[in-house]
């Protein structure tokens, strides 16, 4: 569905007469005689929402020749540009690439045109259905509880979430690529969707609060091997926590790289390179601002308003 989504934001519109299919398992519960088909709640939502037939093909060679130009043509394009297969760091590269190559196809001049692809393809959007107002919501909707782990089981795989749910059942927006936690109306928790049973994904910044009352956690978490696999945890970070532990030992040098991580939570970690009392690891405080001493004289007990006693 989510396909089907991005298809339309591309095409500009919804096809007008029907959208050729076999037997897509997420949309079709039983096949009957013919076309014939018991479609899911869901899928029958989805086209009753963007506003389009299904067709469905006949199973096996008696259908086979109902949409062979879409299997050539994908044979086609999967021949000229993903042969060899591309060497991508993530889908999303892939997707942008597939932009780019569709911009190039729209120049290619079929045999016997005059006319270009993108040309023909301009030349019927009038036959396209407008986009409703709003998208279809295509995620499934979930409340699993979380557990004293500060995780939530999707589908038989396991996401950290803030620790301040730990007990609570929190709603939960599953989508085809990725996964997320609400809190009342805002995003908790925005995580890559997992795949393998029993698969696990620990952010570090779910679970400040818990190491801030046990430093000696931090070194062993799956949460900072996490955090340094996907480079969250840079090497801007690992220089300060070796500087703090050299200056104030082992416990006191993690508090105080958890108290920066939490003064600066969800910031570049350039951040952490601000020349102040806070992002100091030698420093003796890193908790809050140092005071000014008032002009003029020594420091002494101060009222609200910052003067001291007596004036």
């Amino acid at each position: 569905m989510e396909g089907h989504v991005a298809a339309f934001k591309v095409l500009g519109g919804v096809p007008s007469r029907h959208i050729r299919y076999d037997n897509l398992k997420p949309a079709v519960n039983r096949v009957c005689t013919s076309r014939s088909r018991v479609e899911s709640e869901r899928w029958t939502s989805f086209r009753s929402h963007y506003g389009f037939d299904a067709f469905d093909c006949i199973p096996g060679q008696e259908g086979a020749h109902e949409k062979g130009r879409v299997e050539q043509e994908g044979g086609r394009f999967r021949r000229t540009h993903l042969v060899p297969v591309p060497d991508v760091v993530s889908l999303e590269a892939l997707n942008d690439r597939l932009r780019e190559i569709d911009a190039e196809e729209d120049e290619r001049m079929l045999s016997g045109r005059l006319t270009s692809v993108g040309f023909n393809f301009v030349s019927e959007t009038d036959l396209l259905l407008p986009l409703p107002f709003e998208e279809f919501e295509c995620g499934i909707t979930l409340t699993p509880k979380v557990d004293r782990s500060s995780r939530i089981t999707v589908r038989q795989c396991h996401y950290s979430v803030p620790a301040r749910f730990i007990g609570q059942n929190v709603r939960a927006l599953l989508r085809g690529n990725e996964l997320l936690v609400f809190e009342k109306r805002e995003i908790a928790a925005r995580r890559p969707r997992l795949t393998r049973r029993g698969e696990f994904r620990d952010e570090l910044d779910h679970y400040l609060e818990i190491l801030l009352a046990k430093p000696g956690a931090m070194a062993g978490s799956t949460a900072l091997v996490t955090a340094r696999e996907t480079g969250s945890f840079t090497e801007v970070h690992e220089a300060f926590w070796a500087a703090a532990r050299s200056a104030h030992g082992d416990a006191a040098g993690t508090r105080a790289l958890i108290e920066v991580l939490l003064l600066h939570r969800r910031m570049p970690a350039a951040a952490v390179q601000q020349g102040n009392g806070r992002c100091d690891p030698g420093g003796r405080h890193h908790r809050g601002r140092r005071r000014r001493r008032p002009q003029g004289g020594r420091a002494g007990p101060r009222t609200v308003r910052g003067q001291r006693r007596g004036e």
